[in-house]
């Protein structure tokens, strides 16, 4: 009998590891140092989780609508960011380097967070703008108390949302399983 359990046992771990490795494959874990150094007040696993739905993790993505890098930056956002940032001297074609688009999306995010008070609204910001994000918790059918979005009006934004959530979980797996950082922030 203790000999089925231990086996039934290490066949767990087992199935256990395999399934973190197949998730580490399918969810890589790239430039973790630099999200560390900017995460700010966001867990890196946040900040994982919208690369992963921004651009997969490819440099050298750019979207149909011009954003840019990592992090799907649009240049006038980059733009604005830096100035809040205090880099007088940005030179926009520094924001396809990993280093500065991280360190830009993050602050970005940070700030978003900052503003809304809730990372959800913070990713949805991200994807549809503080403008949208602003008029719909001014809508009492979108927002029953101003602060929460009941739902987002915009099916892009919310499915955006829901993906990083599903990312941000997994990220928080792989990080919690392979005994990289887990910070406890937002």
């Amino acid at each position: 009998m203790k000999r089925w359990l231990a086996t039934v046992v290490i066949l767990l771990i087992l199935f256990a590891i395999v399934g973190v490795l197949g998730l580490s494959m399918r969810f890589p874990v790239r430039y973790l140092e630099i999200i560390e150094e900017h995460a700010g007040d966001i867990d890196p696993s946040w900040i994982l989780a919208v690369i992963m739905a921004e651009s997969s993790f490819r440099p050298e993505a750019e979207s149909h609508r011009g954003a840019q890098g990592l992090m799907q930056l649009m240049p006038a956002t980059a733009e604005d960011i830096a100035r809040r940032m205090g880099k007088t001297d940005f030179d926009p074609e520094t924001i396809w380097i990993p280093e500065v688009n991280i360190a830009m999306g993050s602050f970005y995010l940070n700030w978003l967070l900052e503003r809304f008070g809730s990372l959800d609204l913070a990713i949805a910001a991200y994807n549809a703008g503080m403008g949208n994000v602003s008029r719909w918790l001014q809508d009492p059918e979108v927002s029953s108390d101003g602060q929460t979005l009941t739902n987002i009006p915009f099916n892009e934004t919310a499915n955006y949302v829901r993906r990083v959530r599903f990312n941000q979980q997994i990220y928080a797996i792989i990080l919690r399983f392979t005994g990289r950082l887990n910070r406890g922030g937002v």
